[in-house]
Formats: C-alpha cells, sequence, structure tokens
C-alpha cells in the first residue's frame, strides 16, 4: 500500500468515543458529522480494534481500492486520532490527491471535531 496523505490532529473526546464515531458514524443518538459529498459514499467498516484502529473502504467510487487508516491514541481525556490514506494503485494526480486530503480533513478535524460541541 501506498500513502496518499497522513495527518494527525488531537479531538477533544476520549478514544473509545472517537473510536464508536469511526465506527457507526450515522449513530441516532450522536449529531450527524459524515457530511459526504456528491462525489463521495458511505464508507464501510474493514478493520474495527476497539479503541486504537479502524479500517474504512474507500469514500470515492472513483478510487475503489483505497483504504481509511485510523490510529487513535489517548492524549488525557482527549484523541490523537492520525489518518492514512492509503492505496494498492497508482498515486493520483496533485489535484485530486489534495481533493482527498481535503475532505479528510474536513470531515475528521472541522465536521468530527464539532460534533463534540468543540
Amino acid at each position: 500500500m501506498i500513502e496518499i496523505a497522513s495527518r494527525a490532529q488531537k479531538l477533544p473526546a476520549p478514544p473509545a468515543v472517537v473510536w464508536g464515531s469511526l465506527v457507526n458514524p450515522e449513530r441516532a443518538a450522536s449529531r450527524p458529522w459524515l457530511n459526504l459529498a456528491p462525489d463521495e459514499v458511505a464508507p464501510r467498516v474493514l478493520y474495527p480494534d476497539e479503541p486504537h484502529q479502524v479500517v474504512w473502504s474507500s469514500l470515492w467510487p472513483a478510487r475503489p481500492n483505497d483504504e481509511v487508516h485510523f490510529d487513535l491514541a489517548p492524549v488525557g481525556v482527549e484523541t490523537s486520532l492520525r489518518f492514512s490514506l492509503l492505496t494498492p494503485d497508482e498515486l493520483p494526480d496533485q489535484s485530486t490527491t489534495g481533493h482527498l486530503r481535503y475532505r479528510l480533513n474536513h470531515l475528521l478535524f472541522a465536521d468530527l471535531r464539532y460534533s463534540y460541541g468543540q
């Protein structure tokens, strides 16, 4: 697998809560955060390892073999969340790479973060 993009940032919730949000983003009890763009589909959870790791299928039908790997680590009462977008295929062009990176950053470090009230 080749890394397309990776980034880590803290989220204001404990790892078990963040893990639950990633494994079940449509959970009715939480604030909705997985706001997909027209070129995206809901991911499938390929591998859950509570509360340290989650692997999603691709969000982009045009790139069906890509995977999003999440690593979670406690930082006090918060969580350090790292995503890595990986592919077994050739790397996309710079424009597509920028779009994929932007979307994951926005979904995780804006929409998911704000679902926790911050």
